[in-house]
C-alpha cells in the first residue's frame, strides 16, 4: 500500500492512490461494477463511498434506514475519516 499523507492533509491534497490506499486501510472494497464507488461494512452499519469529481458522497444504511452526506475533498482526511466512522 502507498504511503498516505499525514492526516491533515485536505482530501483534494491527495493523489488517487492515496485515496484508494485510505479507503482499503478503512477496510472498504472497490466495487467491481464501478472503480469510484466503494462498499463499507461495519458491525451496525454500512456505507457506499463514491469518489466524485467535487465531492466525497457517503450513504450509510442502518437497519433500513438510509442516510447520505458530501464531503468537499477540501476538508482533512482526518475530519472526513472520524465523520466517515461515526456512521449514520
Amino acid at each position: 500500500m502507498s504511503s498516505l499523507p499525514p492526516e491533515q492533509t485536505p482530501l483534494d491534497r491527495h493523489s488517487l492512490v492515496s485515496l484508494e490506499s485510505w479507503l482499503q486501510r478503512l477496510g472498504a472494497e472497490r466495487s467491481c461494477e464501478d472503480p469510484c464507488r466503494w462498499i463499507w461494512l461495519m458491525p451496525e452499519w454500512s456505507a457506499e463511498i463514491v469518489l466524485e469529481q467535487e465531492e466525497l458522497r457517503v450513504a450509510w444504511e442502518q437497519g433500513g434506514q438510509r442516510s447520505q452526506c458530501c464531503f468537499p475533498y477540501g476538508l482533512p482526511r482526518s475530519d472526513v475519516e472520524a465523520a466517515l466512522s461515526e456512521g449514520p
